[in-house]
Formats: C-alpha cells, structure tokens, sequence
C-alpha cells in the first residue's frame, strides 16, 4: 500500500485480520462470500482466532445487533442501518463490505442532487452517439456492479436521494434485475449481492421512504455509546487509528480529556448533568461520537505544532464551541448557560472554563 494515501478502504487496512480469519474460518459461506456469517461477526466485534491471531473491535456496541445486520445480509432482504449522526453507520457498512464482498467501493453517495442514473447506469455519450446505445457505451453504476459480481453495494445517506429517485431500488430490490430498455435487455443479480444503505432521521432535508420501499429493508438501529465509559473507549480508539494516519502521536491525546470532552457531549445531549441533578438545555447539535473524535483530532494538530506536545484545555475550547453552537442564535446561549452552571462550578474543570471565557 502507498504511504501517501490519506485514507485507505477498510479491505486495504485490514488486510491482515480478513486473510486470518479466511484462514481459521470453519464454518460454511454463502455463495460469493468471502467469509462465513461467524467470520464476519468476529471481525466486526473483535476476538482472538484460534491461530492466536487478534482481530481488533471494528463496532464497539451490541453483538447482537451485528448479528441480527450480518443474518440479513444472507436473505434476500436488503440492508438498512438506521441512527443518528456519528453512531458509526457508514463505518460498520463499510466493514461488512469488505468481509462479505472483499471489496466497500461499490458506493453510491445519496445527496439532494443525484438522479436515476446514478443507481442504474449512463452512458458514454461519445460513444453513444457515434454507435448509438450498445453493451461498449454503457457506464454501470456501483450497483450494476455489484449485481453482475454477486457482491455488496453501499448507498450512503439514503433518505437525503429525492423520494422518485429513492424508488429505482423497488425493482432492484424485489426483482433483483435492472432493466436496460435501450438494449432490449436487463442485468439480473448474481447470488451474493444485496444492499446495504445507511440513513438518519435528524437530518435537515430528509425524505421519507416510501412504504413499498421500507419493506424491502430490514431496518436495524444502530444507537449511541450506552455509556460514558463506552464512549470515551470509542473516541480513544478512533484518535488512535486517525492520528497514525495524519502522523499525529496519539500520546498526545490523554484519556483525561476525552472523558471531560465524553462528560459535556453526553450531559448536553441528554439534557442532564451526569449525576441527574441540574436538567439542560438540548443544543440543536447532535454531538455525536463521530463529532468528538473531530474535536480530539483538531486538538492533537494544536497541540502537536502550536503547542507543548500534549492537549490542553486551550486546544479542545475553540473546537468544542464550534461543536456545540451550530445555530448561533439558539445555542450561544444554551452554551453559556452550560458554562455557567456546570463548567464554572467543577473545580477540576477550571482550566476549561478559562480558555472557553479567554475565548470569549
């Protein structure tokens, strides 16, 4: 792999873990699969191989919920992860790609702005009209893809498509064909494909799916970090995986203040301090886990060039505010009503108070 890529796909970066578990994997595969359902499981929830191999968490939640995605996937039923902001959507459909398909680039990005053709297929114009319609001018999209491979297609944000655009998957889904009326023929699906879409209902924007598309899906829901110990273990392993990969030392980023940066996402979003004793006001930011590892991140690169080496409060405040004041009329004074009744009063908390007050 090149060490320039800022990014790798998940089938690249863990490389490793997938052909140790194909190795040690026992248990019967679905056609096309690269791994078993258990396989699969264990590499998304972690465990120990019986070649002494780790595989490390990739979830960090309920192993049943990935168990109840990875059985889906094995029907004819497609995919849909459900949860709001930051509850690691993307990442798991991602990861499942990888383990069943070998491959998660077979992606389609749902925005307001994407048209039929991106689910279906389109067309090389030159060579449209130079030969008119033929197999030669024909552009697959992901899913055409995934279709005639047997494997896994991804469709991000789902409910942010147009509801008409939404429905070109009715036919895919149920009939598991595409028709292409321009060659007089259609794609039909090779086993092991299916469908994996991720989608959120606090979204501004969000179109509803349609009844005959719901029931194509089988919806698992995907819920925040159950705890703050949980959380704080989510955030430090993610800090941990990105810093490597922006050459950011993650010594950098002591658990000591992703647990007060956990504390005030948590409290806010709540509505409640975390011993139940003074009720909030609700942000109209999600402050979701994905938004705090953001937060640390930021904080590592202050600290790593402008700063001593180690995060301090001064390098979470001004990244925090921005976090938590999406809308600056109704939240600035959420926020100082926070800093006020709760920052102010925790004495192990004074240096934060002084940086968001110096920042002020």
């Amino acid at each position: 792999m090149s060490e320039t890529l800022l990014k790798y796909h998940a089938e690249q970066e863990y490389a490793k873990e997938l052909e140790a578990l194909a190795k040690n994997d026992k248990f019967p595969k679905p056609t096309n699969w690269n791994l078993s359902p258990w396989a699969v499981v264990t590499y998304i929830i972690g465990g120990e191989l019986e070649d002494g191999t780790i595989i490390n968490p990739k979830y960090f939640g309920k192993k049943r919920v990935i168990e109840i995605a990875v059985a889906t996937l094995v029907t004819d039923r497609a995919l849909l992860l459900l949860g709001v902001p930051g509850t690691a959507k993307t990442w798991v459909a991602e990861h499942l790609s990888a383990a069943i398909s070998g491959t998660s680039t077979l992606l389609v990005q749902g925005t307001a702005g994407i048209n039929e053709d991106t689910l279906r297929y389109s067309w090389n114009y030159a060579s449209l009209l130079a030969k008119g319609p033929t197999e030669e001018a024909l552009v697959p999209s992901p899913i055409m893809l995934a279709m005639q491979q047997g494997k896994l297609a991804r469709v991000e944000e789902l409910t942010r498509i147009p509801s008409d655009v939404q429905d070109t998957l009715i036919t895919i889904l149920s009939e598991k064909t595409l028709p292409i009326p321009e060659l007089n023929t259609e794609v039909q699906a090779q086993r092991g494909f299916n469908v994996i879409a991720t989608a959120n209902d606090r979204d501004k924007g969000v179109n509803d799916l349609s009844s005959a598309l719901k029931r194509r899906f089988n919806t698992v829901v995907l819920p925040l970090p159950s705890t703050l110990e949980e959380e704080v273990k989510i955030v430090k392993t993610r800090v941990d995986q990105l810093g490597k990969s922006l050459d950011i030392p993650a010594e950098l980023a002591p658990v000591k203040e992703i647990e007060r940066l956990v504390t005030m996402f948590k409290e806010l979003r709540d509505g409640k301090t975390i011993d139940g004793k003074i009720k909030l006001k609700m942000p109209t930011s999600t402050l979701s886990t994905a938004e705090a590892i953001s937060v640390i991140n930021s904080g590592q690169a202050l600290a790593a060039h402008f700063g001593d080496g180690t995060i301090k409060a001064r390098d979470l405040a001004a990244s925090i505010i921005g976090a938590v004041v999406k809308d600056p009329t109704q939240d600035s004074d959420i926020w100082r009503e926070y800093l006020e009744t709760v920052v102010k009063e925790r004495k192990e908390w004074s240096d934060l108070y002084r940086a968001f007050k110096e920042l002020e």
